[in-house]
C-alpha cells in the first residue's frame, strides 16, 4: 500500500472491518508471527485485487472462499484472478469457510507445508 493511493488503503481497511468470521477465525491463528514465524497482512492490495491475507515474504495470498465460489461464472473468475496474481507473481491458498470451521488445525498444517515448500 506504499505511494499516494489513498482509496486503496480506504477500501483495505473497510475490507477489515467487514470480514467473515472464517477469515476472522484464521487470522486469530496467524496473525502476529505465530504460523512459523511468517508475516501476514490482511485485505492486501495485489494489483486489481485485494487479497483475504497475504505472506510477502513467501508471495502467497491466502483466499477464504465462502458458498458464493461454487458456480461456473464464480469458478471461471477465481481462475482469472489466480492467474492474475500469478503473473504478478504470487501463489495462490485456496480454502473453503467450512473447511476453516471444521479443521483449522488441517488448513494451518497444509498452509504450513505451502509457506516451506522448497520450490519457492
Amino acid at each position: 500500500m506504499r505511494g499516494s493511493q489513498p482509496w486503496r488503503v480506504n477500501r483495505a481497511r473497510v475490507l477489515r472491518d467487514g470480514q467473515s468470521s472464517a477469515e476472522d477465525v484464521l487470522w486469530q491463528h496467524i496473525r502476529d508471527r505465530q504460523l512459523g514465524g511468517f508475516k501476514f497482512v490482511r485485505q492486501c492490495p495485489i494489483g486489481p485485487y485485494f487479497s483475504d491475507f497475504v505472506c510477502r515474504e513467501r508471495k502467497l495470498a491466502i483466499e477464504i472462499d465462502g458458498g458464493t465460489h461454487s458456480t461456473p461464472a464464480e469458478v471461471k473468475a477465481d481462475a482469472v484472478r489466480d492467474a492474475t496474481l500469478a503473473e504478478l507473481g504470487y501463489r495462490v491458498f485456496r480454502v473453503g469457510n467450512d473447511e476453516v470451521y471444521d479443521n483449522v488445525d488441517g488448513v494451518l498444517e497444509s498452509l504450513m507445508l505451502e509457506l516451506t515448500n522448497d520450490s519457492k
